[in-house]
Formats: structure tokens, C-alpha cells, sequence
């Protein structure tokens, strides 16, 4: 669904991200983890094409979608969970929501897709009156995650969902990704927590200073001493 091939970019003269490759199938979680700082977030962010690449392809479909503006991105089918969640704080939960599917024209699957996000994060339906800035920590990122649904992305790109959650809330989110994913949707999972996101992920890289260093499948790479050491905390 998504290949990334030699994908460099470049904050200024310093190269932030040194040739990555990497794939995402159809219908997979996939996760990519890595300490802080090592380039996570600017591989998410060039996906959706918040930002520029310097050299490399990225292509949705077999489409090559790095000349393309984020606009255009969503309409294809590719949506962003920011880190730091970013919601409206002064509009109302519903509000967000429905900024979430503000390129749509059929209002009839709108409809469809606030009752599905309803029924994944109840807690919204019950505040959707409530100006979204008043929300829990853990509330805000619920509607986050709603927001980007309702776009309808058949890929659904996740940066650091669990950032400055408590551990109930940290344990429900990654419960409710795997929801998502098992109705149809396809995931890219960036995440610090690395113990959680092996857990659910079907495929996993690892990420140092710009390049992957590691691939393989998650139930492989949690057992290694290495990924051990590193992100599980021995």
C-alpha cells in the first residue's frame, strides 16, 4: 500500500532522515520506533507532506505522492494523528469532528462515520457539546484519533498516541487501535513506547539517528536482546 524507497530529508544543511526504506501492507499495523530525536515524527510528516523531502519516493498505491500538498494526501486516503494531539481547544468536540471530514461531499456516509466513532470512543458522543480544550488528557487524544477517522482513511498514520497519557488510558488507546485496524483500516504506528506498539504491530522498524537499523515482525524483534536493551528497558 505505502513503499518508501531511499527517502531523505533535510532540515537546512543537517540530514535528518539518511535513506529509509519501508513498506506497509494492506491491512497491517506497522510500527516504527526509536528513541527520541531519531526521526520518527519528520518520516510521518513527509508521508502526509507537512514537510518537503530532499531526495527519495513515497508512493500510496503505486501513485508517487511526494508532489502532491497535504490536501491532496487526505483525499487519497491517508490521515495523521499528530503527536501532541492539536485539537481546536475552542470549538466544541462535535466541531472538531466534523473538521475531520471537511473534504467530503456524501453526508450520508458523514453520518455513518460519526456513529462509528461514537461507538469506538463513547466518552465523545457523551461531550460532544463540550468545548474539546476542557477534555482530559486522554479524552483530547480520543478525539484526536475520532477527528482523523472521520476523513475516512483507508491508511491512518499515528504519531505517538500514548505521548502524556496515564497507563489506563495509554492501555485503552492502544485497545482501541487495534480495533481500527482490525475494521479495515491500515496503520503506521510511530510510538517511544516501544513494548506496547510491538505488542500489537505486525511489522516492525527501528529507527537511529535518520536510518533503520532493524526490520522484521513484531513478535520477533521484542525478544531480541538488543531491542531489548535498547527500548524495553533490558
Amino acid at each position: 500500500m505505502l513503499k518508501i524507497k531511499d527517502l531523505q530529508v533535510a532540515y537546512g544543511a543537517i540530514l535528518a532522515i539518511k535513506g529509509v526504506d519501508m513498506e506497509v501492507n494492506e491491512g497491517k499495523i506497522v510500527t516504527l520506533i526509536g528513541a527520541n530525536g531519531a526521526g520518527k515524527s519528520t518520516i510521518i510528516n513527509a508521508i502526509s507532506r507537512i514537510i518537503n523531502v530532499k531526495a527519495g519516493s513515497i508512493s500510496f498505491e503505486d501513485e508517487e505522492i511526494t508532489k502532491y500538498d497535504a490536501r491532496k494526501v487526505v483525499k487519497m486516503g491517508i490521515s495523521q494523528v499528530p503527536e501532541g494531539r492539536r485539537i481546536f481547544p475552542d470549538m466544541t468536540v462535535l466541531e472538531n469532528l466534523e473538521m475531520g471530514a471537511y473534504l467530503r461531499k456524501d453526508k450520508e456516509g458523514i453520518m455513518t462515520d460519526f456513529h462509528r466513532v461514537y461507538q469506538s470512543f463513547p466518552i465523545l458522543s457523551q461531550r460532544k457539546s463540550q468545548l474539546a480544550g476542557t477534555l482530559s488528557g486522554g479524552e483530547q487524544q480520543m478525539l484526536t484519533m475520532g477527528r482523523a477517522l472521520m476523513s475516512k482513511p483507508r491508511l491512518l498514520l499515528l504519531d505517538e498516541p500514548s505521548m502524556g497519557l496515564a497507563p489506563i488510558f495509554v492501555r485503552e488507546i492502544f485497545s482501541i487501535i487495534k480495533e481500527i485496524n482490525n475494521s479495515g483500516t491500515t496503520i503506521l504506528l510511530v510510538e517511544q513506547n516501544a513494548k506496547m506498539a510491538l505488542s500489537i504491530a505486525d511489522t516492525a522498524y527501528v529507527l537511529e539517528t535518520g536510518k533503520i537499523v532493524e526490520t522484521g515482525k513484531a513478535a520477533d524483534l521484542i525478544n531480541m536482546e538488543s531491542i531489548k536493551k535498547a527500548y524495553l528497558g533490558g
